[in-house]
């Protein structure tokens, strides 16, 4: 079976401006390689229309599936929703099922509110149990951008999705400079095409070296791929330390 890929939309002017930290990306990274997704890009898109569509159809077309965060609240800014819609060429409706769960809260319905029940026609919700729910339309899960309601959505999800085998992850640290290894690091991923080898270079207490990551699906031939990068650092000189 091929591996299914996933692409992260992160839609907000305020994650372009600095003033707000996303953490919606390596929330679901880590969790969709437990699923067996494979997220293969992240994107930070502006609070405008065209780009959101644009991005949004071209990340439909190129990945089992597209997540995006962000935008989907009461507020003028938030157009997330209207531009799924229009990416997929449908309207936007009143969802009676997010209606009746915002009149269980208490709260009146006006339409600053009402605008979070709406979402484009044809589409799924996805529950979550801290907020109002999310929507799916095709392979396009929509969440919030806030990080707790984003899980709490990814939770709600899930069950939707197809799932893959886990990639698993093994990692070392090499006390020694990156040009050193380079070549040889190189060599072993020529040798394991099915193994992802990430360098990733550190200064801890005055020490140079980098942390050595082996990506896959396959427990045993990680194993195997670290003890081979152990080895070529020892024969260069340099010390390891496994994570």
């Amino acid at each position: 079976m091929t591996q299914p890929t996933a692409c992260v939309l992160i839609i907000g002017n305020e994650i372009l401006s600095g003033k707000t930290q996303d953490t919606n990306l390596q929330f679901l990274g880590f969790e969709l390689s437990k699923l067996g997704i494979r997220l293969a890009e992240g994107r930070v898109v502006r609070d405008e229309p065209d780009a959101i569509i644009r991005h949004v159809n071209e990340c439909r077309a190129a990945f089992t599936y597209v997540f995006t965060t962000g935008g989907i609240g009461p507020t003028h800014d938030d157009i997330t929703t209207e531009c799924i819609a229009r990416a997929f060429g449908v309207p936007v409706v009143l969802n009676d099922t997010i209606v009746e769960i915002m009149k269980r809260s208490g709260r009146p319905l006006n339409e600053a509110r009402l605008k979070m029940a709406r979402i484009p026609q044809g589409a799924e919700i996805v529950e979550n149990t801290v907020s109002l729910p999310g929507f799916r339309i095709e392979n396009v899960f929509v969440f919030a951008g806030i990080p707790s309601i984003a899980r709490a959505m990814f939770v709600g999800a899930v069950p939707m999705l197809l799932q893959g085998t886990p990639i698993l992850s093994a990692s070392v640290d090499a006390y020694l400079r990156e040009g050193d290894f380079a070549e040889a690091l190189e060599q072993i991923q020529q040798k394991h095409a099915d193994v992802e080898i990430g360098s990733y270079p550190f200064n801890r207490d005055g020490k140079l070296g980098a942390t050595l990551v082996a990506r896959g699906t396959d427990r045993a031939l990680l194993g195997s791929v670290i003890s081979e990068i152990v080895a070529v650092i020892t024969a260069l000189g340099g010390e390891t330390k496994l994570n």
